[in-house]
């Protein structure tokens, strides 16, 4: 499959997580399979003001390709800033997180409380589509409550340069508890013309198919289900091929 004009092997990804998709962790699903990886996300203010750490979470191996570099921020400045540096680089795709419902980064506006402010959210994108030549994708979710708007932030993300739109069909307030809205995938799927990658509550390679079957989503995004078995990849990856 194709986002933007990156050419991806298989729509088996790997979902960004903090702490977890480092490096080391996204070499080992390379190896297994994965179609595409993604970073720890990014301070963007961090990478700003040269911090040491937010540096150090950007380091990629051409041996990872396709890579997408998730960076947080709510500064459309900024996070442009940082999309024409990324430009000079090996990173395949910049995705922006509009998802992470800790505490410590939606305080500050950032993360999945962008969905709360739509204008803001067509500033950001916009700013950081026309500062890089890499496709821009952006990781949603449900909504920040039961005022679920979803569909509008997708609408949003693609009327203002996203080549992409990953969503996780849980609320900000839901964190990672229930099960997963797979309706709101579709919704999505049927409201925009980008490709739309479906996450949440993928644990085998059955749950793979049965997202794709039931959403119609161009990609499945794995995080979860990925620690500690990172064969999840390969196997879901042939069981869709062949159904074994």
């Amino acid at each position: 499959m194709l986002i933007g004009d990156i050419r991806i092997e298989n729509n088996v990804f790997l979902a960004p997580m903090a702490g977890i998709t480092d490096m080391a962790f996204r070499l080992l699903c390379k190896e297994k399979g994965c179609g595409l990886l993604y970073t720890e996300m990014v301070s963007a203010k961090g990478m700003h003001f040269n911090d040491r750490k937010s540096k150090f979470l950007t380091n990629t191996d051409k041996a990872e390709m396709p890579v997408a570099l998730q960076i947080f921020g709510c500064d459309p400045t900024i996070m442009a800033d940082i999309a024409r540096k990324l430009d000079k680089t090996d990173v395949s795709i910049i995705d922006i997180n509009m998802g992470c419902p800790t505490q410590k980064i939606t305080k500050n506006g950032e993360g999945a409380a962008l969905m709360k402010n739509p204008k803001l959210v067509a500033d950001i994108v916009k700013n950081v589509s026309n500062a890089t030549s890499k496709p821009v994708t952006v990781k949603i979710r449900k909504g920040w409550n039961d005022s679920i708007n979803a569909v509008e932030i997708a609408k949003i993300a693609e009327d203002s340069g996203a080549k992409a739109v990953a969503v996780h069909g849980r609320t900000r307030e839901q964190f990672y508890s229930g099960d997963a809205d797979w309706g709101i995938i579709s919704d999505i799927k049927n409201a925009i013309s980008i490709p739309v990658i479906g996450n949440g509550d993928i644990i085998k390679p059955e749950d793979a198919e049965k997202m794709i079957d039931e959403t119609g989503c161009d990609a499945v995004m794995i995080g979860r289900g990925a620690q500690g078995n990172p064969w999840i990849f390969s196997r879901t990856v042939e069981y869709l091929k062949s159904g074994k």
